[in-house]
C-alpha cells in the first residue's frame, strides 16, 4: 500500500513502513490503480534526469517492506584477530583489536537498521527496511576499518561487505 501527499512518499507493508520526502524536487507523484506517475512540467534536463532516481527510490521502499534488506560483513584479517561486539541492542557495533591497536572504534548504526551475529566465525549480518540505512551502516562500519599511513595493498585488514540479499524470498 502507498499514498503520496505533497510529494512525500509513504509506502506500507508487511514488514513496516517507510517514508520518504521529494520535496526539493519539482514533479508531481500521482497514483493510478497499477502504477505511480511520475510527472514534470516542462522539464530541463536535470529534472528529466531525476525522475528515473525517483523510480528508483520508489521502487527500493516497495521491495524494502515486502522483503527488507540483508548485508553480511565478514572480518579479515592477516594476523590480529578483529573482535566486534553487538551492543545497545543491537543498534551500535564495536570494533576491537584492529591490526593490534588498543582503540575500540564504535559505529552507532542507522535508524531502523539492526545487527546480528550470524553463526560463522568473522561474520555479522545487517537488516532493516530501507536499503539506504542499512547500506550506510555497513559504509560506516568498512570506513571505521581503513588502514591509515601504512600500504594498503599489502594491509588488506578490515570489516568488508560479503553479501547482499533479501531478509524474506518471494513467494511465487
Amino acid at each position: 500500500k502507498q499514498w503520496y501527499q505533497r510529494r512525500v512518499a509513504i509506502t506500507a507493508g508487511p514488514r513496516g513502513e517507510l517514508k520518504k520526502s521529494f520535496k526539493h524536487l519539482q514533479c508531481e507523484l500521482v497514483l493510478s490503480p497499477k502504477s505511480v506517475l511520475i510527472r514534470v512540467w516542462f522539464p530541463n534536463r536535470k529534472a528529466v534526469a531525476c525522475v528515473n532516481t525517483i523510480k528508483s527510490h520508489l521502487n527500493n521502499m516497495f521491495v524494502g517492506v515486502q522483503r527488507g534488506y540483508k548485508y553480511k560483513m565478514k572480518s579479515v584479517y592477516a594476523h590480529f584477530p578483529i573482535n566486534i561486539n553487538i551492543i545497545n541492542d543491537n543498534t551500535h557495533v564495536e570494533v576491537h583489536n584492529f591490526l593490534g591497536e588498543k582503540f575500540v572504534r564504535r559505529v552507532n548504526l542507522m535508524p531502523g537498521v539492526t545487527c546480528k551475529q550470524t553463526g560463522n566465525k568473522d561474520e555479522i549480518m545487517l537488516e532493516g527496511n530501507d536499503v539506504e540505512n542499512v547500506s550506510r551502516s555497513a559504509a560506516l562500519i568498512q570506513q571505521s576499518t581503513t588502514v591509515r599511513n601504512k600500504d594498503i595493498r599489502k594491509f588488506l585488514d578490515g570489516v568488508y561487505v560479503s553479501e547482499k540479499t533479501h531478509i524474506m524470498d518471494l513467494e511465487e
